[in-house]
């Protein structure tokens, strides 16, 4: 029976959690039911074009990207995830001692050797 009282006593702490969640989706579900249903509905010829960045679109809609854009995107993205796995270290670097100091060497070597690399395959270049 003493299992059961420490469990709820457990869980009853998550209620705040719990409150706030469906609070934000009771919140996020009412906005776009209320927009839904307030919105106004005049379609005509100027709201149905084609519309690009303030222009006229004038080529076909399926022409390619370069690749190197999605390159530079996947290299920010994977440097920006690496330079994140700085900030928690730093905050314990007092308690870690020399294996965590000589992990994060090696880490950071392997960033540096990455973006090295990137370098030199003209990875970076925009044209």
């Amino acid at each position: 029976m003493e299992t059961i009282a420490s469990s709820v006593e457990y869980l009853s702490r998550y209620y705040p959690i719990v409150v706030f969640g469906l609070l934000a989706a009771a919140f996020g579900l009412g906005t776009l039911l209320i927009s839904y249903f307030v919105q106004p509905r005049e379609d005509n010829a100027e709201k149905l074009s084609p519309y690009e960045c303030g222009s006229e679109p004038v080529s076909d809609a399926r022409m390619p990207f370069p690749v190197r854009y999605y390159v530079i995107a996947m290299l920010f993205v994977i440097f920006d995830i690496e330079v994140i796995f700085l900030y928690p270290w730093a905050i314990v670097f007092d308690r870690i001692g020399l294996i965590g100091f000589m992990e994060m060497v090696i880490f950071i070597a392997l960033f540096v050797l990455a973006f090295v690399y990137a370098w030199r395959k003209g990875a970076l270049e925009w044209e």
